[in-house]
């Protein structure tokens, strides 16, 4: 690891379900998971397919000791968590946190909920790693490790939904994903957890014409997500949570339509790392 680079790495960048086939071989076809490296420290941002082959990268790399930060609990975030090899690692030492639940459900019981019979076939105490379980309410700032500043947030999703911030070493990356804005208005909220970004990670399933039919299902806009980066002078912008029927071509499309209107813009892909030095903006 570089001690001073704040690492992303994309390792699940659709939403809904994960693809397979030619037609989705470049952008990828795994669900909702984000590595952040901030020097020695590793953070994960949900547990979607794409949490498998990330496992496989940890253990490859030694890293035993990291954080996994849940946005929600729907399918296509979770879906990858009893396939991820660390946690049946007695060596490694997992803190997971959520707090899109708050008051309702403890990460322990969502966690214990979904990895048992009859929807797995073992229970969560096969683990053989320390499972450190974090509960957190919405607005908290957390410091998961030392100089990790983590602020949260709520965002507009069917069950609830927290934003991620991250700041170290003077960068600043913010997790936005699911949310769903309103017409003509944009989310305070989320304005706050972006404002200044490096990089915006930003749900993008549809396209502003495509909402008209889909309001309710908890997704934005590229569009949307350009707007919200133009006005909290964010840098770049990662279109993120791809809907699983976009193709290769249609994303190529999408991806750009959105830089010619924000320079910064991009489609996120499966494998892609961005690379952050802290040394080129003065810590915070």
């Amino acid at each position: 690891m570089d001690d001073d680079v704040f690492l992303v790495r994309f390792w699940g960048v659709r939403g809904s379900i994960s693809v397979s086939g030619p037609e989705f071989s470049r952008y990828g076809g795994n669900t909702t998971c984000i590595e952040m490296q901030c020097g020695k420290h590793t953070l994960l941002f949900d547990a979607g397919s794409g949490l498998r082959p990330a496992g496989g990268a940890l253990r490859a790399s030694g890293v035993t000791d990291f954080d996994l930060l849940f946005t929600h609990c729907h399918y296509d975030h979770i879906i990858g968590l009893p396939f991820f090899a660390p946690i049946y690692d007695r060596n490694v030492k997992v803190t997971l946190w959520s707090g899109h639940l708050a008051g309702r459900m403890t990460t322990r019981q969502m966690v214990d909920e979904f990895m048992q019979p009859p929807w797995f076939p073992v229970k969560l105490e096969i683990c053989k790693a320390s499972l450190d379980c974090r509960d957190f309410v919405s607005g908290d700032v957390l410091r998961p490790r030392e100089g990790v500043v983590v602020r949260t947030g709520s965002l507009i999703h069917p069950g609830g939904c927290i934003g991620y911030r991250v700041e170290w070493g003077g960068r600043v990356v913010a997790m936005i994903t699911d949310t769903e804005h309103e017409p003509d208005k944009l989310d305070q909220a989320v304005l706050g957890l972006i404002e200044d970004a490096d990089l915006v990670i930003y749900d993008c399933t549809y396209t502003e014409e495509e909402m008209e039919r889909r309001r309710g299902n908890g997704h934005s806009t590229w569009q949307q997500g350009v707007k919200l980066c133009e006005a909290a002078g964010a840098r770049r912008l990662a279109l993120f949570h791809h809907d699983p029927t976009r193709t290769d071509e249609e994303l190529d499309e999408i991806e750009k339509l959105a830089k010619d209107r924000f320079a910064g813009a991009f489609a996120a892909r499966d494998g892609q790392t961005l690379k952050f030095p802290v040394s080129l903006r003065k810590k915070r």
